[in-house]
């Protein structure tokens, strides 16, 4: 018995000096870092009225000037509550952890009973020692899922940092889109006026008329609708920076940055992306918690009730005499029709399932690299060909028929004619930049993670192959 007592209280011992505590930022520092590299802006965790009120200062001087993508990007980080509510799941996984590394508690029992003179009193102290043998394994499961649990905080950052910058780009866009309409509606509707005019002294037939006017009035439904457009995009990074009341004022750039003066050469985006992506080092961590659990199910496979309990027993008899007895109880399960074949093949399907799973992810992850920097690479050779191409030209030839109009060898119509054709010509610029810049954004996501294709497909299985959770 005493042997027994001692080996319990080494094991517990042990189990006491590796257990886990919580750390001072709740696990965000391995966030900070991870997301620091690829989009280099902070990130916080708000716990409190001080870091709220730091959070709201640092997001009024960023709304106070024009919001570029980087700032928008960071007041997102500062405010999103989705991504904070990621956060408080990150700081619950943390507790999970601490609380799997704690030995089992142990069951103190008190029983006393008299009558007719005599008296019977009995202690019992019980603990679970398979609880207690299996710990270490137990806690370094629960140390994989907490890392887990930040790999996924940080993902969730790089996606709301990635659509934050493709609503931005499409907000920016879009108010390019109305400004240029705008322009081209005022001149729409200074040439119909002038056609009306000219029909009236018969110098121009109802069928120039009607079509200066349609023109006039297809470009007035195209504002209206690019402006809805526009005020959807706007609202769409709103909610993304999780803005509200007067932080609503803020203002755009007028138009989007000008491309860069090369692409981005990238030999070995697909390596780059397998070794990066954040949903595929968190598909490898849960195929290394499997394989522990695998490992703690086929050791437990026989045995899954040990407990041990601790006797002393004392009576005292009616004529006065005390009988004391100590000793000990053990419980545990024979496996007689349940030998443990039925969860060891669970843990190993599941097993298998997530390595599969993985390798289907890492293939697709492969696949989505270079479809990205393709797609990135032909965008950016479209939006260089119209600025360096087609823009150009399209001055040439208003600037050769603004002269010829002049010196009257063209009408105004001609003329007209050509304005109408630069403006589709400045509208497809437009798209092209967009499009570049979205593509830029996708690039990022599918090399570092943060992409809509990115989602997390292993199944969170583990926690139900533990012992216990049968």
């Amino acid at each position: 018995m005493q042997g027994i007592i001692r080996l319990a209280a080494l094991a517990a011992a042990l189990a006491l000096a590796g257990c886990a505590s919580f750390s001072p930022d709740g696990g965000m520092g391995a966030v900070a870092d991870i997301t620091g590299h690829t989009t280099g802006k902070e990130v916080a965790s708000v716990r409190g009225d001080d870091d709220a009120e730091r959070v709201r200062a640092a997001t009024r001087r960023l709304l106070a000037r024009p919001l570029s993508a980087d700032a928008a990007v960071q007041v997102a980080l500062f405010n999103n509550k989705g991504l904070q509510a990621a956060y408080n799941a990150l700081a619950l996984s943390e507790a999970d952890m601490v609380e799997a590394s704690l030995p089992p508690n142990p069951t103190f029992s008190l029983m006393r009973i008299s009558g007719d003179g005599a008296l019977e009193a009995e202690r019992q102290v019980a603990g679970d020692i398979l609880a207690l043998a299996t710990l270490p394994l137990r806690s370094e499961i629960a140390r994989e899922r907490f890392r887990q649990a930040q790999l996924k905080a940080a993902l969730a950052t790089l996606r709301l940092a990635a659509e934050v910058r493709r609503a931005h780009v499409r907000a920016v866009a879009a108010n390019e889109l109305v400004a240029l309409l705008v322009e081209a509606q005022s001149a729409a509707e200074a040439t119909a006026k002038l056609a009306a005019k000219l029909g009236e002294t018969g110098a121009l037939n109802r069928l120039d008329q009607a079509r200066e006017q349609v023109f006039y009035a297809e470009t007035t439904a195209e504002l209206a609708t690019a402006r809805r457009a526009a005020g959807s995009a706007r609202e769409r990074l709103i909610r993304l920076m999780g803005l509200w009341g007067d932080d609503l004022a803020f203002r755009l750039p007028d138009r989007l940055p000008a491309l860069p003066r090369r692409p981005l050469s990238q030999p070995f985006v697909e390596a780059d992306a397998v070794g990066h992506r954040i949903d595929l080092q968190i598909a490898r961590l849960e195929l290394t918690a499997l394989a522990a659990s695998l490992q703690l199910t086929d050791a437990t496979r026989f045995v899954t009730l040990l407990d041990l309990a601790g006797l002393d027993r004392k009576t005292v008899e009616p004529d006065g005499r005390v009988i004391r007895e100590r000793g000990y109880d053990v419980q545990f399960q024979i496996p007689i029709f349940d030998g443990g074949e039925v969860r060891v093949r669970q843990a190993a399907e599941s097993y298998n399932i997530a390595f599969n799973r993985l390798t289907e992810r890492a293939v697709t992850v492969r696949s989505e690299a270079r479809d990205a920097y393709r797609s990135y690479r032909a965008a950016f050779d479209i939006a260089g060909h119209y600025a360096r191409e087609v823009l150009p030209l399209r001055r040439i030839i208003s600037e050769e028929m603004q002269l010829r109009y002049s010196s009257m060898q063209v009408d105004i119509f001609a003329l007209l004619l050509e304005a109408r054709q630069r403006l589709a010509s400045r509208r497809a610029a437009i798209d092209a930049v967009r499009d570049f810049f979205l593509a830029e954004a996708e690039l990022s996501a599918a090399v570092n993670g943060g992409g809509t294709g990115g989602e997390d497909t292993t199944q969170q299985t583990a926690s139900a192959l533990a012992p216990g959770n049968d």
